[in-house]
């Protein structure tokens, strides 16, 4: 694991993630868009980029009652990850934000394009 590695068992977040660890769990979460908006993060627990990029995300996100955040290990549920890529027709990228609503993808970035306020732009 990395410098900043994140888990369940070490979360120090002040965000309410949901962790996603089963293809069934993404899609209710994916059905549930049609009430309110989710945003999906893909992680790498092996990369610091990764890693980085989320503490980003966490220090500067507001939570927002308009936005559920739903948290894909890639590392431990390859399968959620190819799933994703597959429902929202998104190409994998690492780290990376998919932004969901009605069911259809309304905004992605990866890496350094991962943005707090381009996201929020987006909802």
């Amino acid at each position: 694991m990395g410098l900043f590695s994140f888990s369940k068992k070490s979360q120090q977040s002040k965000l309410n993630w949901i962790h996603i660890t089963t293809v069934e769990e993404l899609k209710q979460a994916i059905a549930e868009t049609d009430n309110v908006t989710g945003l999906f993060f893909k992680h790498s627990t092996r990369c610091n980029i990764s890693s980085m990029a989320l503490s980003r995300f966490e220090s500067s996100w507001e939570q927002d009652d308009k936005c559920e955040l739903y948290f894909i290990d890639l590392i431990a549920h390859r399968d959620v990850s190819n799933a994703i890529s597959e429902l929202t027709d998104v190409d994998h990228q690492s780290p990376q934000v998919i932004v969901v609503k009605n069911r259809r993808e309304i905004f992605n970035a990866s890496h350094n394009g991962i943005s707090s306020s381009e996201i929020k732009n987006s909802i």
